[in-house]
């Protein structure tokens, strides 16, 4: 049966005040909100997601383990993605052309004063082609092909093997303007890009609008037009044992312990799960949009105190009525 979602909140807030004050003594209200919030980390789990960062960029999570991290003293709170990064111990991500050319020109290079405008990106056999305008230079048409790899530290290496501008193959664009790389992009003005010699040094976690995904890079490939890539835990770090969901599923995304803020509710030792309601094809989330998703939804609330909410595809929402018929 389902369930109107503004009616389920009220339920939920009474369960969740049924069950922590059943078998207890009452505790200040605060010091329960301080000890969830530094002493108990939010553990996350993300299984065939396409993941909205924004409206037009959109990440394809295969599978994800991991961690929300906040500031000290704050959660986790869903309506300010901001507000929260994910740490990750293990993710294998997919990044398709169309979301890394929304990305270039809606998020790195958004500034006014930055360096490359109108920039696209395609595959051509193993290498990355990237086209745009040299602004800095009277918006001088260019093209650049790179092969990908991931370095040591866990950023991603773009080698450029070819450079060519105003439709003259050159053996690289410095060498056309008299210029050298670092003069040519001027990455200080852009988070999360370095220049070492010819190739540019990307950073994965800067390289994405929030929530930030850090995790340490360890295997990158471009396949079947799109970039495949693999993470494990950064700096050194063991990967935690995975958790088990409440709500078998097969397309979800899963959060335990600690404490979130989502819309008007506080969730204490988070039980939260999101579930694909049409799992033919993986589960479309959009952060910035998931109280429209739940409330397009339905939700059940587990004997443990769970919540398990079924949710429809963004992207279905947005299709108007005769095409959803």
């Amino acid at each position: 049966m389902r369930h109107n979602f503004t009616l389920f909140s009220l339920s939920f807030l009474i369960a969740l005040t049924a069950g922590s004050t059943t078998g207890q003594t009452e505790k200040p209200a605060a010091a329960s909100a301080t000890s969830s919030a530094t002493e108990t980390v939010v553990r996350a789990q993300i299984r065939n997601v396409d993941f909205h960062l924004t409206d037009r960029i959109v990440v394809h999570i295969a599978s994800l383990d991991g961690r929300l991290t906040s500031k000290p003293g704050e959660i986790p709170v869903f309506d300010d993605k901001s507000s929260f990064g994910i740490d990750v111990d293990s993710a294998k991500n997919t990044l398709s052309m169309t979301a890394l050319t929304n990305d270039l020109n809606d998020y790195v290079f958004s500034k006014p004063d930055a360096p490359l405008k109108k920039l696209s990106v395609s595959v051509r056999g193993d290498e990355l082609v990237i086209k745009g305008l040299l602004v800095s230079k009277g918006g001088i048409p260019f093209e650049t092909s790179g092969t990908l790899s991931a370095t040591p530290e866990g950023m991603i290496r773009v080698h450029t093997t070819k450079v060519s501008a105003v439709h003259l193959p050159v053996k690289g664009l410095m060498d056309l303007l008299g210029l050298d790389t670092q003069q040519m992009i001027n990455t200080k003005k852009i988070e999360g890009v370095t220049v070492d010699k010819d190739d540019l040094i990307l950073d994965p976690a800067k390289l994405m609008p929030p929530p930030e995904m850090h995790g340490h890079l360890t295997y990158l490939k471009i396949e079947n037009g799109a970039i495949d890539l693999t993470f494990g835990p950064g700096n050194g770090k063991v990967a935690a044992a995975p958790i088990s969901v409440t709500c078998p599923a097969r397309n979800y995304l899963f959060f335990k312990g600690g404490s979130v803020r989502f819309g008007k509710l506080t969730m204490s030792d988070t039980d939260l799960e999101l579930i694909d309601a049409s799992p033919a094809d993986p589960f479309d989330f959009s952060i910035e949009h998931y109280n429209e998703q739940l409330a397009a939804g339905y939700a059940k609330i587990t004997l443990s105190g769970g919540l398990c909410a079924h949710v429809p595809d963004y992207e279905k929402l947005k299709q108007p009525a005769s095409a959803k018929k």
